[in-house]
């Protein structure tokens, strides 16, 4: 038989746990006059509350109201000046019950929460509110919940930020939000590698801000453009006539566009943590090589003679082999390659990686060795559009980022 109530949650025999009623009762004292010690007024509203429920929920109200600090001294109303109203009712809320909503809330009443939870010292409500932000994430909202999550170093809210950011890149230079950001947490989104934006509006998008944000340095700002991997059009059309930056600036970069090797460019590449990029859910194809399709299908399982594996003439110059074109430019440090085994073959081979097809680099040289089946391939991360595998059989690719 079980002790159960429906109305209430199970507890083992012997346990009284009537939590829920607790709270009920603390609860139904906020924002009453009722046994109330002190008022705070936000936004000239009042709020009037209960020492010792503050002083044992949080650190910071026992210093305020029990300690040294200027406003314990007993008086009847404090001010406080660095929140909302909206969101100090939910702080009071989650004080006196444990419970917040805040599905209905705007994303700026919840920043303002959660930097009040920051402030106050409650770090299970800044997870609980940072988790659901991460799932609220849109072009409008994602560059102030990234500005507040720096500040706070809340870290996987950033990070989540970042990735969506990075996905999104070119919608998040048009919106407004991008104007609004700090100058750190603006440089801290425009220098990562995986910002994989075309670099022209990249620069139109800090020209704005710059004019958004006029009392800034804008030279700063300026650096964190990659002038190289803009064209010679797009440096004496769009970069020249701005004014934002010296003439031997652009210079420089004409000269290192014309003196570097392609691969040498620091180009920006979209970077998809743990995810196969070579697919054709991201856009892959296989461009060189026989039965192109069944490379980037993912089966590891079903393939024989006949069916299942990508292949290409084996030769003694090494002219020929598997080529493949990503949807675009990725960061990638990790290749799984699946060879061919079902028979005794061996296969001796290295991977070159390219942006243009023209400059090819080698990340892998397996040349001098006997490699069957499964192959885990670690090199530095490089950004890259094209990767050329000579001389193998191969069922199966993956790319991985960082």
């Amino acid at each position: 038989m079980s002790n159960s109530h429906p109305l209430r949650p199970y507890t083992a025999v012997g346990e009284i746990d009537h939590v829920h009623i607790l709270s009920e009762n603390v609860g139904a004292l906020m924002n009453g006059e009722e046994y109330s010690d002190v008022t705070f007024i936000v936004e000239k509203k009042r709020f009037p509350a209960h020492r010792v429920i503050l002083a044992a929920r949080c650190h910071y109200f026992r210093a305020l109201l029990y300690g040294g600090m200027r406003e314990s001294q007993p008086e009847a109303e404090i001010p406080l000046q660095d929140t909302t109203a909206e969101a100090f009712t939910m702080l009071l809320k989650y004080i006196y019950t444990g419970r917040a909503t805040l599905r209905d809330e705007k994303e700026e009443v919840l920043l303002d929460f959660l930097s009040l939870a920051h402030k106050y010292g409650f770090p299970e409500l800044e997870d609980s509110t940072s988790e659901y932000l991460c799932t609220i994430l849109n072009i409008q909202n994602v560059c102030m919940t990234f500005d507040v999550a720096s500040l706070y170093s809340l870290h996987k809210l950033t990070c989540m930020c970042c990735m969506f950011m990075d996905r999104n890149a070119q919608e998040v230079l048009s919106s407004e939000g991008f104007l609004s950001l700090s100058k750190a947490a603006l440089l801290n989104v425009v220098l990562r590698d995986s910002f994989a934006a075309p670099e022209k509006d990249i620069f139109q998008a800090l020209m704005n801000w710059c004019k958004h944000n006029p009392k800034e340095n804008h030279a700063e700002i300026m650096q964190a453009v990659r002038l190289p991997l803009m064209s010679l059009t797009e440096l004496l059309n769009v970069v020249r006539p701005s004014g934002l930056l010296s003439p031997d600036a652009i210079l420089d970069a004409i000269k290192v566009r014309s003196e570097s090797r392609d691969m040498d460019l620091n180009y920006r590449g979209m970077l998809i943590p743990g995810e196969n990029v070579a697919t054709m859910k991201y856009g892959a194809q296989v461009v060189k090589g026989e039965l192109k399709s069944a490379l980037l299908d993912g089966d590891t399982q079903n393939y024989d003679l006949d069916h299942g594996f990508s292949r290409h003439p084996i030769d003694d110059d090494c002219r020929s082999g598997i080529e493949i074109k990503l949807g675009q430019p990725s960061i990638i440090n990790h290749i799984r390659i699946l060879l061919w085994d079902r028979d005794s073959r061996s296969y001796s081979y290295y991977i070159e990686v390219s942006m243009d097809e023209l400059d090819w680099i080698r990340v892998i040289d397996h040349s001098k060795y006997l490699c069957r089946s499964w192959q885990k391939l670690y090199f530095p991360a490089r950004v890259c559009r094209l990767v050329y595998m000579h001389n193998s059989i191969c069922v199966f690719f993956q790319f991985l980022g960082t």
